[in-house]
């Protein structure tokens, strides 16, 4: 049986392009890995933010838009994205977030820790200590290492059919059911990020797309090998994968789980050094070959944004 290693990136609608990089880069310290754009939709960046390599299972990628129309969080989306700090960094973040005037509030399930706050155009997110799980080496605007962000703990899935969603998660993607507490039921995948997906029991009022709503949840498939079998069983159950998509840093297929959320599996490789250096990854606008004859019309398209710490500092 295929078993994924847990989530691969996840992908969501905002607004401004520059809060969006000034909180994921400024406030939360994530680095900006990939500067790109929509393939759909070439005025529309495509940001990615992640550890200091891109690691997968440290990925939250964004469409901004501004004056985009408000989503509402609900069934059939992620709820809520997960990230996993070390032990011992949640005084440190609640410290940050008071100094920045950031609402939170904390909250405990599973017998774990969550601060809880949301993004300047209404994402979910939680910050929670996990030891496993390779630390990040990236610092930036005063999140030094020890307490940096390493990735992603989890999600929380609300769905339109909570039952069928589970179905989907142990018996497609391979995840293990390892408890059940408030109202949530918790999934564990083989790997140690990512790995940690809890679905809210209750059937959820419907969720709809805008921004401060995420798009969709992309599962790990470790080889390209891989991914062409994840595709066929996807298939077999029934569930109308898409075909195989290039997506220049990894190769995708897509399909809406039972429950209304739509689900990606993605591979591993080619990473995000295959069109510029490791250490040059996010301060260019990076093309897709097919776009380069457009080059100049989509910069003066796109608005300019920077990646700076608290208080504009480059």
């Amino acid at each position: 049986m295929l078993q994924t290693t847990g989530i691969h990136h996840i992908t969501a609608f905002v607004n401004n392009a520059q809060e969006n990089v000034d909180f994921y880069a400024g406030v939360l310290g994530l680095r900006l890995v990939k500067k790109t754009i929509n393939f759909d939709a070439p005025n529309v960046y495509h940001l990615y933010f992640g550890n200091e390599h891109g690691s997968p299972g440290t990925i939250i990628t964004f469409f901004p838009r501004d004056n985009s129309r408000t989503g509402t969080i609900g069934g059939g989306q992620v709820k809520t994205t997960v990230y996993a700090v070390p032990p011992g960094s949640l005084d440190f973040w609640m410290q940050r977030l008071n100094s920045l005037d950031l609402a939170y509030d904390t909250t405990e399930r599973f017998g774990e820790t969550y601060i809880q706050f949301k993004d300047p155009s209404g994402l979910q997110i939680e910050l929670v200590e996990r030891a496993e799980g390779a630390p990040s080496r990236w610092s930036f605007s005063g999140v030094p290492v020890d307490h940096a962000i390493k990735g992603f703990g989890g999600a929380v899935l609300g769905s339109n059919n909570p039952k069928q969603t589970m179905l989907v998660l142990e018996e497609i993607l391979g995840l293990a059911k390892i408890g059940e507490d408030q109202g949530q039921v918790r999934y564990r995948s083989t790997g140690d990020i990512g790995n940690i997906i809890d679905v809210n029991i209750g059937q959820e009022e419907r969720g709809t797309a805008g921004a401060g709503t995420v798009h969709h949840i992309a599962w790990r498939a470790k080889d390209f090998a891989e991914h062409e079998a994840w595709r066929s069983l996807v298939e077999e159950a029934g569930l109308r994968p898409t075909q195989i998509v290039d997506r220049q840093y990894f190769n995708a297929v897509y399909f809406r789980e039972p429950g209304g959320i739509l689900f990606e599996i993605a591979t591993d490789p080619p990473g995000f050094a295959r069109d510029e250096p490791e250490e040059e990854m996010g301060t260019h606008l990076m093309l897709p070959e097919w776009y380069e004859p457009q080059r100049e019309v989509i910069e003066q398209l796109l608005p300019d944004i920077q990646v700076r710490a608290l208080g504009g500092v480059q």
